[in-house]
C-alpha cells in the first residue's frame, strides 16, 4: 500500500514571502496524495538520539537558541527559522526514522516522508540550502547502527547535489551515495572525482538544459551500482527540480522522466530485496511538484507489501 508519513509542524516552517522553500510546497504534494490509496501515519518527533547520530550536540542547541519567538531568524542566507521550524525539521527526522523501522520490520515495502525543511544539504554543523537537519543522512546511520544492517544505498535525483549527505557518509564504508544533478549548479559539490573515502560515492552531473534521456542513462548506471552493492535498504532524497518548469534548475526532465527513473530505483532495490524509504527533498513549481510527487508515489505503491 505504501506508508506516508507527514506532520502538520511541516506547515508550520514558515518563510519569508517569496521564498520558494515555501509551505504551499507540502500542501501541493498533500493534495496530490489525497485520493491515493496510503497507509497514512504521523511522523513522530525525532529523539535527540537520532539527531546526534549526523550532527553535534553543540549545533542542536545552537539552532534551538536561534528558533525566534515571532518573524524569522537566519541560519544562512538561505536557511530562514520561523518560531514552527525546529518542530517541523524534529519531525523530519523522526518522519524518516520511524519509516525505516517500519519497512525494516516489514509493515511495507515501501514509504514516502512528505514533510519540510528539506534536509541534505544540512552538513555535520552547518545549515545551508533550505535545509536544517539532514533526515535522509540520519535514517541511513540510523539503520546501520541501530537496525545493525551492513549496507545502505542513499540514492539521490534532486537537482542540487546533495553535499550534506555526502559529508556525513564520506567515511562511512557501509553506505552507497549516489546523485545525478544538474553541475556546475549551488551547492558546486558533485564532481566525478568525488568518491568517498572508500570509493563509495557515485557523482553523475548533468548538463544545464539536458531532457530525461542524459538523466536515464546516468540512472541505468547508478541502479546497476547498486544491484552490484546489494543494499538491504534503499533511501532515496526525492526532489522534483529537474522539472523543464521548476523556477531554481536548468534541466528540462518531463513528468514521465520522474516515473521512469523511479521504476528503475524500485526495480533495482527488488532485485536486492530492499526496501525503500523516500523523503521529500526539493521541487519549487507547485504544480509540477504536484504531479511528479503523485507519479513517484504511484510507483512506490506498484511494490508488492
Amino acid at each position: 500500500m505504501t506508508l506516508l508519513y507527514t506532520h502538520p509542524s511541516g506547515f508550520r516552517h514558515v518563510t519569508p514571502p517569496s521564498h520558494p522553500e515555501q509551505v504551499a510546497r507540502l500542501d501541493a504534494v498533500i493534495r496530490a496524495l489525497a485520493d491515493l490509496e496510503l497507509d497514512r501515519r504521523e511522523a513522530p518527533d525525532a529523539e535527540d538520539e537520532d539527531i546526534l547520530r549526523c550532527h553535534p550536540l553543540g549545533y542542536l542547541a545552537a539552532v534551538a537558541r536561534k528558533v525566534p519567538e515571532e518573524g524569522w531568524s537566519m541560519l544562512d542566507a538561505d536557511t530562514y527559522l520561523s518560531p514552527g521550524s525546529l518542530a517541523a525539521a524534529r519531525h523530519a527526522v523522526g518522519g524518516v526514522c520511524a519509516a525505516v523501522d517500519a519497512v525494516l520490520a516489514g509493515e511495507d515495502a515501501t514509504a514516502f516522508v512528505a514533510m519540510r525543511p528539506p534536509g541534505h544539504h544540512a552538513e555535520r554543523a552547518r545549515a545551508m540550502g533550505f535545509c536544517i537537519f539532514n533526515s535522509i543522512a540520519i535514517g541511513a546511520v540510523r539503520a546501520l547502527d541501530h537496525h545493525g544492517l551492513d549496507r545502505v544505498a542513499v540514492l539521490d535525483f534532486d537537482v542540487h547535489h546533495g553535499n550534506g549527505t555526502q559529508d556525513l557518509l564520506w567515511n562511512e564504508p557501509r553506505s552507497l551515495f549516489a546523485s545525478s544533478h544538474q553541475f556546475p549548479l549551488y551547492p558546486g559539490t558533485g564532481a566525478p572525482a568525488e568518491r568517498g573515502a572508500h570509493g563509495q560515492i557515485l557523482n553523475l552531473p548533468l548538463q544545464a538544459g539536458s531532457d530525461g534521456g542524459p538523466a536515464r542513462a546516468a540512472w541505468r548506471q547508478i541502479c546497476d551500482r547498486v544491484v552490484e552493492w546489494q543494499p538491504q535498504l534503499v533511501l532515496v532524497s526525492a526532489g522534483f527540480d529537474a522539472h523543464e518548469a521548476d523556477p531554481l534548475a536548468s534541466l528540462a526532465w518531463g513528468d514521465g522522466d520522474f516515473t521512469a527513473i523511479t521504476r528503475l530505483i524500485l526495480d533495482a532495490a527488488a532485485t536486492c530485496s530492499a526496501p525503500v524509504v523516500s523523503v521529500l527533498e526539493g521541487g519549487y513549481d507547485l504544480a509540477a511538484l504536484g504531479r511528479t510527487a503523485r507519479a513517484h508515489v504511484e510507483v512506490l505503491k506498484e511494490t508488492p507489501a
